[in-house]
């Protein structure tokens, strides 16, 4: 007996989700590798917090990574004997 085909969905989820993140937060700039490559950081907040940050950030006119980098950039700056 043979299968039906497979169905095609709409929308298909990346092989490697990691991968498919980090592609997209690839800046369009020509950064080197090291400037260009960025992480994600979850934290669990308030609906409420998380309401005031975004209308922080958004009457400051930038979006609410850049804010919350320049904070946390801030507050843990470089120390001697990081790595970049």
């Amino acid at each position: 007996m043979t299968r039906p085909p497979a169905k095609v969905r709409f929308a298909s989820r990346p092989g490697d989700p990691d991968s498919w993140i980090k592609a997209a937060d690839a800046p369009p700039t020509g950064k080197g590798a090291g400037e260009a490559f960025t992480a994600r950081l979850t934290i669990d907040i308030t609906p409420e917090l998380r309401g005031r940050i975004k209308v922080a950030a958004f009457r400051r006119g930038i979006t609410v990574a850049a804010m919350m980098r320049e904070l946390l950039d801030g507050e843990f700056p470089p120390t001697e004997g990081d790595q970049p």
